[in-house]
């Protein structure tokens, strides 16, 4: 198995994680926002001396690849592509959305009870979201949802739903009859979970295009300057 480092960097949570045959030597997570840029390099250093390893032994690089913050994702997929590049090692990628799922089913007793919903804050009143099962199969794809009161009413009518991550409290302000919808709070994006994930892949050879690789936007970027966007 390999020596894999993580990164998760789409949201506020700057998250390093590093794996050694399938054992988390260690991890480290910084919640400052709009830090990425400047602190990343900085704690994949310092973990990697930390465990006693160089980032030469390295055989492959895991990122989390979206959706969400646009310039979070671009910070994290430029320094495992460079990593990559400069050690010519595989790339590999896991959903952002499945990696919060990962850690909330590993949580849950008898997980195959329930259906996983993360959510993303996407502004407004809008979220970027799937529903999962608790193998991690696809119930419903993964898009960007404007929440109200009936989402997801016919699917919580079939089983119950748990409901994390940084939107879900959005969903939870909405639902009057909460039924069979359950929240949890405090679920963020961990590099840990990433690289758990990551490893399987890694055993599948399930490897990105270093030279193409691109994160999961899941919607066009928009860039706005002296009054007017362009796309």
């Amino acid at each position: 198995m390999p020596l894999l480092l993580a990164l998760e960097t789409s949201t506020t949570v700057c998250s390093i994680a590093l794996f050694k045959d399938q054992q988390l030597l260690g991890a480290s997570e910084l919640q400052i926002e709009k830090s990425h840029s400047s602190h990343i390099t900085v704690i994949i250093s310092q973990l990697v001396e930390n465990c006693g390893v160089t980032l030469k032994e390295l055989d492959a690089v895991a990122v989390s690849g979206g959706p969400g913050s646009y310039t979070g994702l671009r910070i994290g997929s430029s320094t495992a592509k460079g990593l990559c590049y400069s050690l010519d090692i595989p790339l590999l990628e896991v959903s952002t959305l499945y990696g919060l799922a990962a850690q909330v089913v590993a949580a849950t007793p008898d997980p195959g009870r329930f259906l996983f919903c993360p959510m993303l804050d996407a502004r407004r009143m809008e979220v970027y979201t799937c529903l999962l099962d608790s193998m991690l199969q696809e119930v419903s794809p993964i898009e960007p949802v404007v929440l109200e009161e009936h989402t997801y009413e016919d699917k919580l009518k079939d089983k119950p739903i748990l409901f994390f991550g940084s939107g879900a409290q959005k969903f939870k302000n909405l639902v009057t009859d909460a039924g069979h919808a359950l929240f949890i709070d405090d679920i963020l994006p961990s590099a840990k979970t990433i690289g758990q994930l990551a490893l399987k892949k890694y055993e599948q050879k399930a490897f990105e295009d270093v030279a193409y690789y691109e994160p999961f936007y899941l919607k066009d970027v928009y860039i706005t300057s002296a009054g007017k966007s362009t796309k």
